[in-house]
């Protein structure tokens, strides 16, 4: 039966609304990372979280945009103009939002201006400011109080992130070399003729962020003041960054008529009709003059932001942006017939872009075959990084276009250029649909995209092919023209998605002949890791063949019997020497596995180690982008072959296997409330209160109670706040959860439960229940999670979901097993009991 989710029908049950998504929720990894112990400061850190939590988007922009950004050299990432007067207002926010740059491990390079703090020296000492040509007239006078100033901004500036634990170095001088502009005229005013990035690379590769002043010198050492617009585009022009940044308190560039700001300004498609708009004029012309001025002689990956300092982080890390950005961009190409268009083009970004042509399925001449005889739209940029291709049958004009083809490069997607070309399509097309089929490979954009821009979407359950539309407005219309799209619609061939969760396809394994792997233990004193031995100890496949414990070192491991193991003590440089070793499983408590890790990525690139798969069972890599995030029922594909696995927390496996089906029902303006009771192993071997049986005899002891690790783990993870509230009980083994989940719409009972049984449909280690409640000590010792409740309130708009899972297994052995068997090659639930 196909299922149909729209935006627009509240009255027809069988459709649910999709709500545009905008996450408030930043990786915690990201603001947490302790790289520079000496300048730590946890106070500044947690106020620097709380305001990224509501200027950041969501988790698949951040990772691409951070990535993005560490692809080049650090010192090639941005450089950031701050006005003087953004030094006054907003030096904290300025601070903060540095401090995140350089948690994430970017090194922007920082030159700020001081002018209004000039001006005011200069109207206390009697001096009026004088200009010529816009620019600053500096005589000796003037030049002194200007030194001053710059170094004592310079100061402010670094002192204030050094209050926000972040490493920077004070250069007010040696960067800039230049010649006098025009000494008659302008006095001490330099024209820039060379820059110095040596000074600039030493303070990165020292880990610290290089703080600017526009002050230049003389090969012969006088100083020259220099506008500080104008040195940081020379300086940009020298460093070719990704980004350069202009902080204003405005927050961007503004139309003159209707007052809106202005998002984005493409200036090959947009800049000469943009100058002869008669608003444009004055700061606002120079301003835009400049940025064609710059990006002209750059990359053309390279754009202009004008931002203010709140917004930073946002523009930097979102697809929407929070100021202005100002790009080259790429003019966009309409053709209504193939023969207007070099099929060579199309086929350069299909054999890279199009899976079905990279899978054999079909031919980039077959496919512009087909294309005969309809009525075609064909939409493709300068550079060839979009295509999209939309027909409409010319016997019917009735019936809406489908979308056939809509291919992007990743680069396209970092610029945009996908948001301009669906412009045009909904410009020209008043009705559409389109097909995302589910077999086919990650694709460039998020699954959010489809779902944003569409009014409902109609999800097919034998092929897991979503078919979105926009622009249909009669109910039976949908029904009919979605149904017959499911029939004769090619997909897109971008990515697969569902109204309810992407589809992962399971390989089936031919296990008799497959060689067996060899799995290390660090940290193998704890309650996990004594789980993990009992199932290694069963599994057809894998053997445990290291296991390393401080506290033990020397003593026989005991209930393993495929070998006698005497427990060892490793350290980070042991792991080289031990090349039989296939998988390293990290059992060991938050902050403390980095050495190993590090050593093991230093071995690995020297040469000196073969790869090996890493395991990670703390929290210390749940937010790293470049680790793999193993939670399979979600995360399934990407494992498979995966050798960085950060294993997910316990309560945050629970919650988000009881959160996710819920995702597209959600109150976009209230978030889930998950309350959680943990048995007292879940606080480890270590004495406290929180494992002390005499204190929790008939006892509930509440902890931790905002701003949990599980609570931004799962915020993170699922692209939206969640809150939680966590407790430990007088039970040894196993976690309650009951979740409480405004909806956006009203549902029953009976489909919130069926919602769960089609996405968790197939899943082993995940049972939805016919009627009742789970009961803990039902589910302790079990390697599946049981989920039931699917209590709505009278009023329709309110779930209650609850949940158990045992915080040993599901929530760490067993889940760890999951992540070896898929990152090995073997089959999923080898060595993992189903009952």
């Amino acid at each position: 039966m196909l299922s149909i989710a729209r935006k627009t029908l509240s009255t027809v049950t069988s459709f649910s609304r999709h709500v545009p998504k905008r996450s408030l929720v930043v990786s915690q990894r990201f603001v947490t990372e302790r790289r520079y112990h000496a300048y730590s400061n946890p106070n500044a850190e947690k106020e620097t979280i709380v305001k990224l939590l509501y200027n950041i988007g969501s988790r698949k922009e951040v990772e691409q945009y951070l990535r993005h950004f560490s692809s080049v050299e650090s010192q090639k990432f941005a450089v950031i103009k701050v006005g003087g007067a953004v030094l006054t207002d907003e030096l904290e926010t300025l601070a903060s939002a540095l401090t995140f740059l350089h948690r994430v491990g970017l090194y922007p390079i920082v030159l700020h201006g001081a002018g209004p703090q000039l001006n005011k020296l200069l109207e206390e000492a009697k001096i009026e400011p004088q200009y010529e040509e816009g620019i600053r007239i500096t005589d000796p006078q003037t030049l002194e109080i200007a030194r001053k100033v710059f170094m004592a901004e310079n100061l402010k500036l670094v002192d204030a992130l050094e209050r926000h634990g972040t490493k920077a170095r004070p250069i007010p001088g040696g960067v800039f070399v230049a010649d006098y502009l025009d000494k008659d005229k302008y006095g001490f005013v330099g024209k820039i003729t060379g820059v110095n990035k040596e000074v600039i690379e030493s303070s990165i590769r020292a880990g610290a962020l290089p703080i600017l002043t526009s002050l230049a010198e003389t090969p012969t050492g006088q100083i020259l003041n220099v506008n500080a617009d104008v040195a940081a585009a020379e300086l940009a022009t020298v460093i070719e960054p990704l980004k350069i940044v202009f902080l204003n308190e405005k927050n961007g560039l503004y139309h003159g008529v209707t007052g809106k700001r202005l998002d984005v300004i493409n200036l090959d498609e947009e800049y000469e009709d943009l100058l002869k708009e008669p608003w444009v004029k004055y700061g606002t012309k120079l301003k835009i003059k400049q940025c064609k001025e710059l990006l002209d002689g750059l990359p053309r990956s390279s754009s202009v932001a004008i931002i203010s300092a709140g917004h930073l982080h946002k523009e930097l890390f979102t697809d929407s942006g929070a100021g202005t950005l100002i790009r080259r961009g790429h003019k966009l190409f309409k053709y209504d017939n193939l023969d207007q268009i070099d099929p060579d083009k199309l086929r350069r970004i299909m054999e890279v872009e199009d899976s079905a042509v990279l899978s054999g399925e079909t031919s980039v001449a077959s496919y512009l075959r087909s294309l005969q005889g309809k009525q075609v739209n064909i939409y493709t940029d300068e550079p060839g990084q979009v295509l999209a291709i939309v027909t409409k049958n010319p016997e019917d004009p009735s019936q809406p276009a489908v979308l056939e083809k809509l291919l992007t490069t990743k680069t396209a997607v970092l610029n945009n250029v996908p948001e301009n070309l669906w412009t045009a399509i909904r410009k020209d097309h008043d009705c559409l649909t389109w097909r995302v089929e589910a077999k086919s490979k990650e694709g460039n954009l998020d699954p959010s995209w489809h779902f944003e821009r569409a009014d409902g979407s109609l999800r097919n359950p034998k092929d897991q092919s979503t078919t979105f539309f926009y622009g249909i407005e009669d109910t039976e219309k949908v029904k009919q023209t979605l149904t017959a799209a499911q029939k004769v619609a090619a997909p897109l061939g971008a990515r697969s998605y569902s109204t309810l969760r992407q589809f992962q396809q399971r390989r089936g394994y031919a296990t008799a002949a497959q060689k067996p792997k060899n799995v290390g233990l660090i940290g193998a004193r704890g309650y996990t890791g004594r789980e993990l031995i009992n199932l290694l100890n069963a599994h057809p496949h894998l053997n445990l063949t290291h296991v390393s414990s401080r506290e033990l070192e020397g003593k026989p491991l005991e209930g393993y019997t495929k070998s006698d193991l005497t427990y060892v003590n490793l350290k980070p440089q042991d792991l080289k020497t031990q090349t039989e070793v296939d998988a390293w499983v990290l059992a060991l408590p938050n902050n403390v596995c980095t050495p190993f890790v590090d050593q093991v990525n230093q071995d690995v690139k020297a040469g000196e180690s073969s790869e090996k798969v890493l395991v990670d069972l703390s929290a210390d890599y749940r937010f790293d982008a470049s680790w793999t995030y193993g939670l399979p029922e979600f995360n399934r594909e990407n494992i498979k072959g995966a050798t960085r696995i950060a294993n997910p927390g316990c309560y945050a496996t629970g919650a988000q296997l009881s959160l996710r089906p819920l995702l597209p029902f959600l109150d976009p303006h209230s978030s889930p409330t998950v309350f959680g009771v943990s048995g007292y192993s879940g606080a480890g071997t270590k004495p406290s209160p929180k494992n002390d049986i005499n204190v929790l005899r008939d006892n509930l002891i509440p902890y931790a109670l905002t701003n949990h690790i599980h609570e931004r783990e799962v915020s993170y993870q699922l692209g939206r706040p969640v809150h939680f509230i966590p407790h430990v009980a007088s039970w040894f083994q196993g976690i309650a959860l009951t979740v409480n989940a405004p909806l956006q719409k009203e549902m029953t009972s009976q489909d919130i439960k069926s919602a769960f049984e089609e996405f968790y449909q197939g899943e082993k280690l995940v049972k939805v229940m016919e009627s009742g409640e789970p009961l803990v000590r039902d589910n302790a010792s079990k390697h599946f999670v049981r989920i039931g409740g699917f209590n709505v309130h009278p009023e329709g708009k309110r779930v209650v979901i609850t949940t158990t899972i045992d915080n040993l297994l599901k929530g760490a052995a067993t889940q760890a097993l999951q992540n070896l068997n898929l990152a090995l090659d073997f089959d999923e639930y080898a060595g993992i009991p189903m009952q």
